[in-house]
Parts: structure tokens; sequence; C-alpha cells
């Protein structure tokens, strides 16, 4: 690569801040380009005094000007949980759409290698299980979910329209569900909903019967497979998750064992357009980038409970 210099949108946020401490460590210097809409200098702050460290707060919905040259752009920015895009849809189709257009033209300026962080959301609530890349969706354009669903796949697009049209070197990651350190308590996801409920002795909500299924990524994992696919020579999109598939109700009696909590399983409607399954079909991860997840459910689950009481004390 021709230039060691990356810039991550998005990179005061949960998964954005753990690339940054990855880009750094591998030499990189780092500018991270945040709104601080759901992100938080708390996340980037033990970063501030590192050598080759930058931060700029910005709406990449706006122009991005950044001084001198960019081996990598990461494209994180965005909204990711139910709670902040439904509650900020519009901000959300923005930057999925707006966003995206002008970080691919700074890429384009600067000759830079590309990386879209979409999701597992683009197959929506799938026909197909496991779901692998080939399978293209069952989403819902007009439903509540589908401000999230649509602006990823609408950048998946805009991605290959610029890799094909202008040549820009471009790389799509399907991100599925991922925890760990940093993430939101009140960000409406399933573990740091249950980790915070358990802890301040609540009852755990789960919606619908709880049979719905999940796949959870510890972000160590997510990391390693995101840089991976970044070095790599695979332009198409590629699942990032972990095929270890459970229900939402196990996982909540998981977090009640483990936290040791006196909590009860409390059941509320199921959303409308909630996805009944997700697992990620991993094969092109494994044979393309050499990668899997290491990190077992159970371990990780004691990293997440160790930071979360620590966040709960200090509030």
């Amino acid at each position: 690569m021709s230039e060691k210099r990356a810039l991550i949108t998005g990179g005061a946020g949960f998964l954005g801040s753990h690339l940054c401490d990855r880009l750094l460590d591998e030499g990189y210097e780092v500018i991270c380009m945040d709104n601080l809409l759901t992100g938080s200098t708390s996340n980037i702050e033990h970063l501030f005094s590192r050598p080759g460290f930058q931060f700029i707060e910005h709406d990449v919905t706006n122009f991005i000007y950044v001084k001198g040259p960019l081996g990598l752009i990461l494209h994180f920015a965005s909204p990711a949980s139910p709670n902040d895009y439904l509650n900020m849809p519009i901000q959300t189709l923005k930057v999925g759409s707006l966003g995206t257009h002008k970080a691919l033209g700074l890429a384009k300026e600067k000759d830079a290698r590309f990386l879209l962080a979409s999701t597992s959301e683009v197959y929506g609530d799938p026909g197909v299980h496991p779901q692998p890349e080939t399978y293209w969706g069952n989403v819902n354009p007009i439903g509540i979910r589908g401000v999230y669903d649509e602006a990823k796949r609408f950048a998946e697009a805009m991605t290959m329209a610029y890799h094909r049209y202008h040549g820009v070197e471009t790389r799509i990651a399907r991100i599925f569900n991922t925890y760990g350190p940093r993430m939101r308590l009140e960000d409406g996801r399933a573990l740091p909903t249950f980790m915070t409920q358990a802890l301040c002795g609540e009852d755990l909500t789960v919606y619908g019967d709880g049979l719905q299924s999940r796949s959870f990524t510890y972000v160590d994992d997510l990391v390693e497979g995101i840089f991976r696919l970044l070095m790599s020579d695979y332009r198409k999109p590629v699942n990032i998750g972990n095929p270890e598939e459970v229900t939402i109700l196990e996982f909540a009696k998981e977090i009640i064992e483990l936290t040791g909590s006196k909590s009860n399983i409390v059941h509320k409607e199921l959303p409308a357009d909630d996805p009944k399954v997700r697992k990620p079909d991993i094969t092109k991860a494994r044979e393309i980038l050499d990668w899997s997840p290491k990190v077992d459910r159970s371990e990780g689950l004691k990293k997440a409970l160790d930071y979360f009481r620590e966040v709960l004390d200090k509030n």
C-alpha cells in the first residue's frame, strides 16, 4: 500500500473505535471522523495521546476534506442499532446515500482503497438459511426497518458502481451482530439491553416468543475479519459473522445465568419486520480470508460483562 494513512468515518462508534486501535497498531496514521450523533469521544479518548491519531468532528453527508494522501477509507458512519435508526430515520438514509457518495468521491480523489461497512440486514427477514452472499434478500422497503436495510443496500450498489465505473478499489463487509466493550447501554440491541436489565435486577424483555435466532460475534473477531478483507483483493461482499446460532430466549437465559441475576423474562409484542432467523454462511470468509471466529460466546460474554459492570458502576 502506497500510503499508510487511513480515514475511518464513524470512528468514534463501537466498531469504528476498535478499528482505530487496530490500524494504529498496524502502523497506520489514523484520521477518525465522526459527527458524534451516536459515537462518543469516550471511545477514543485513550487514543488522543497516541502519535499518528487525529480526530475530526464532521458530518460525512457534507463534503469531506482531508489534507494530504490517504491509502485507506473505512466507511463506518451510520446509526446501526434499532433504537438509533428508528429514531433517526432520515439521518440514517442520508448517511447511507449521501455519506457513502461523499466518502467514495474522496476515495476516487485520493486513489484510496475503500471498505464499506454493510450489514446482515441487507438480507431482511431471510427466506434462505443460513445466508450466503449470493442471497438477494427479503426486505420491506417501506417498513420501519427499511430506512437502515435500504440505506445499506443502496450503499453497496453505490460502492460497486464506483468500482466498475471509476475503478475505485472497493471492499464490502456484511457485518452480523457484534458485541463487546464500548457498546452503548441504551442502543436497543439484545446484549446491552439484557446485560443492563440483568445487572440492575430488572426483568429481561424478550420480544415475541423469543424463538427468533441471532448469531453473535465478539468484536475482536470482527475486527480481524475486517482487516483481512481490507488487505485482500476480493471486491464482492463478504459475510463477517459467527455462524453459531442461538435463540433470543436462550440468549436471555445465558445472560441471567452469567450475571447471577434474579431477573425474570417478560415477553412483549414482536416489532414489525423483525427477522426470524439470522446466521451467516462464512464459506467465503474461510476460503478467501482464511478467517473464522475464535472467541467462544461464553468467553466473549464474560469479557463484555466486565465492561458493562464498569460502565454501570460509573453511572
